[in-house]
């Protein structure tokens, strides 16, 4: 895995965000970036404000204050779908994000007319999905029909298929079994390799997400309480007191 980095180019900004709904703040003054080729984990008790942060950042909810900026360029008015054609962002949710009733090849090519005009180039790209997520043997088959690793293959499979250069995953390892999270681990290292894209994955699973990304922050109380890599995370003291507790290890 690639764990520092000689440059960092930030994809993604965040600068000063808070936010409310009604009386209830949500997000007091938070900062943080996501930097090209660099896997992100946002972590925190129910009700932080992780998935929030996702939709902040796709545009589907405003801040009362602060800035989104996406390669140093202030996208906080921009719409959903222009965050999404201008600097490819790519969402994968916790459920859903896929045509239940269409078969996985038919979902992957209902998304590819969208966003490859080229005919050749779409099929192309289709296949060599299917083939780097193994989904040969259900690309007959109805979505909804999958389990629950081979959905999230599809999707992750139907955002690629945009090229995104951010990658958002959230709860990417819920409810599914040991070997399917190994499984989606290996793909989101992979991606981070081979298409230097920069991921950011929110999940409650504590060791699975501490075990695939660079850098991991806390986030209780409406703020990031502590930030750094998961060796270092693990032992801090805030981080234990905020979510951790005293016992917790990676391995």
């Amino acid at each position: 895995r690639i764990t520092s980095f000689k440059t960092k180019k930030p994809l993604v900004s965040l600068d000063k965000i808070s936010l409310s709904f009604g009386k209830r703040k949500i997000l007091d003054n938070v900062s943080f970036k996501i930097n090209q080729g660099e896997i992100l984990g946002l972590l925190g008790p129910n009700g932080a404000g992780k998935s929030t942060i996702f939709n902040l950042i796709t545009g589907l909810i405003q801040p009362d204050y602060g800035t989104v900026s996406f390669n140093n360029i202030n996208a906080t008015s921009y719409p959903i779908f222009l965050r999404t054609i201008k600097f490819k962002i790519g969402f994968v949710p916790q459920n859903g994000g896929y045509f239940h009733d269409l078969t996985t090849i038919e979902n992957l090519k209902a998304i590819g007319e969208i966003l490859i005009s080229d005919t050749k180039e779409r099929l192309s790209k289709i296949d060599m999905l299917i083939s780097k997520f193994e989904l040969d043997a259900v690309a007959n088959i109805k979505a909804h029909l999958l389990s629950g690793g081979q959905k999230k293959k599809l999707v992750i499979a139907l955002t690629l298929l945009g090229d995104p250069k951010i990658l958002l995953l959230d709860e990417c390892f819920a409810a599914l079994d040991v070997l399917t999270i190994k499984m989606l681990q290996q793909i989101i290292v992979n991606l981070q390799a081979e298409n230097n894209i920069g991921i950011c994955i929110c999940d409650h699973q504590a060791r699975d997400l501490l075990s695939c990304v660079d850098v991991a922050m806390i986030i209780s109380n409406c703020k990031i309480v502590a930030k750094g890599s998961p060796s270092k995370l693990i032992s801090n003291p805030i981080a234990k007191s905020a979510y951790f507790g005293d016992s917790f290890k990676i391995n």
